[in-house]
């Protein structure tokens, strides 16, 4: 455990988070982080289970005279999204995550911190191994692959999980409980392009934006971030008008569920055009810096001279890309009519990579009502299909449609007037939650989600508010002793 977080309190989840944060966890790759959870479970005498896809399933009993009580699912996820800075040296496969204090929040030093979901894991462990709280049987089912696909969660199996009461612990807001969340899809494009050869008389340069703060493309679309392919393509299709520009390559972003923080197009134009270039350069940039001035204050945009690349793409193939990605849309699409401040539907322009014949693009959409995702995703495809790309959308996963009257949320709100001394809000998320898949998985199972306060997840800035781990912690233990 880092020495950092021993200082903290409750010490036995800061505990289990500082070695969570020892191991790389990446999604997809869970190996080691699986191996810890299972040499937990041996550790504590704990009956446990491994399914074919990795998610694990350790089982407590009931503290004595609870021991047949009904079963409380505890439901977390072990993988991380792995962003970081771009000048910064971290291989997420192999390095830890290194936490640090910084005032009132443990942050990560230049990458994510992966409290999403690092801290929910942590408390069910300590939940584990207390011999303190009260409560009935307990199901720890911490799965897989949660950040790129779900996959864990679709591969549940029936007879998997028994319990009917499940307490997601993946939400990032002291003071709010969840009931509901938005279902998702990607959309992933292939626009093909053609390539010539560069002419005498033409200087390569690059422009580079960075500095945006970025987040998780469903709990911060609403805040009007900076999208950095949104930002660059803005720049090049501002200055393709006035100068004959040719793109070389075009990076931008790295995750379907993060709005795009950095990004970086090399192009070429006549050496005649260099002083026009970077006046339009300076233009464009002040203007979209004083528009985001108050969301993405650090926004650097910068122009610089670049190597000289082998081949350029044809004008064609630079004006039907800089077109298609000036036309898709990105940002909230819809609010919803009946939960004030929830946003229905959204779409993330997520990623952009130069590939040796053609440019691959990333795209997530998201809506609370199945139709609009649909819809949303089409017009995605649509967008792109005009520049003559090549679309396919996966097959996404389900919303959790919300019930106020169940059981579980009445439980959790007393618990919660008890604990923290007010009433908490009661809300859906516009991210997507296990709790969609799990309820398809098992009809009827009760189910609400609630955590300490995350920002910036999915992105460097992320950052978990200290004292909330512990008002957390003290309203798990008495959610736990009310379920009978």
């Amino acid at each position: 455990m880092s020495n950092i977080l021993s200082t903290l309190q409750p010490a036995r989840i800061w505990h289990y988070f500082g070695e969570i944060c020892n191991i790389p966890r990446p999604s997809k790759k869970e190996e080691r982080i699986r191996e810890y959870l299972r040499d937990f479970a041996i550790r504590q005498n704990l009956e446990y289970d491994i399914d074919e896809i990795g998610n694990i399933l350790i089982r407590k009993p009931g503290t004595s005279g609870r021991e047949n009580d009904r079963i409380t699912v505890l439901q977390s996820h072990m993988d991380m999204v792995c962003e970081k800075n771009q000048d910064t040296i971290h291989d997420f496969d192999t390095d830890p995550i290194l936490p640090r204090i910084d005032g009132e929040w443990v942050k990560a030093t230049n990458t994510t911190l992966g409290a999403d979901n690092g801290i929910g894991v942590a408390a069910s462990l300590a939940i584990l191994e207390s011999t303190e709280a009260e409560h009935g049987p307990l199901e720890c089912l911490i799965t897989v692959d949660e950040e790129t696909g779900l996959s864990g969660a679709f591969a549940l199996q029936p007879s998997y999980v028994k319990g009917r009461i499940l307490l997601n612990l993946d939400s990032e807001d002291e003071g709010e409980i969840f009931i509901g969340c938005a279902g998702g899809t990607d959309t992933a494009i292939t626009l093909p392009v053609q390539w010539d050869p560069i002419q005498p008389g033409y200087s390569a340069y690059s422009i580079e934006i960075s500095g945006l703060k970025g987040g998780h493309s469903g709990d911060e679309i609403h805040k009007g971030l900076g999208n950095s392919n949104k930002i660059l393509n803005r720049m090049l299709w501002n200055l393709s008008q006035h100068i004959d520009l040719r793109i070389a390559s075009f990076t931008g972003g790295n995750l379907r569920n993060a709005i795009p923080r950095e990004a970086i197009g090399v192009f070429v134009i006549p050496e005649s055009s260099l002083e026009i270039c970077n006046t339009l350069t300076h233009q464009h940039a002040i203007s979209i810096w004083q528009e985001l001035q108050h969301t993405d204050p650090d926004l650097s945009i910068r122009i610089n001279p670049a190597p000289m690349p082998v081949q350029v793409m044809t004008k064609e193939s630079s004006n039907r890309l800089m077109g298609a990605l000036y036309a898709c849309p990105h940002g909230v699409i819809s609010m919803s009519p009946v939960i004030p401040g929830l946003v229905e539907t959204s779409t993330n322009l997520a990623a952009v990579r130069t590939k040796e014949d053609s440019i691959f693009i990333t795209t997530s959409q998201r809506s609370s009502i199945e139709s609009a995702k649909q819809d949303i995703a089409n017009q995605v495809a649509a967008t792109f299909q005009l520049a003559g790309a090549k679309t396919e959308q996966g097959d996404g996963y389900p919303g959790w449609a919300p019930n106020p009257n169940s059981e579980i949320l009445e439980i959790t709100r007393k618990a919660h007037l008890k604990v923290l001394g007010y009433e908490p809000a009661v809300k859906a998320i516009h991210a997507g939650l296990e709790c969609g898949v799990i309820g398809e998985k098992y009809p009827g199972i009760d189910m609400i989600s609630f955590g300490p306060t995350i920002r910036g997840p999915h992105s460097p800035d992320e950052r978990l508010q200290i004292d909330t781990v512990g008002r957390f912690w003290g309203l798990l233990v008495e959610v736990l002793y009310n379920i009978r």
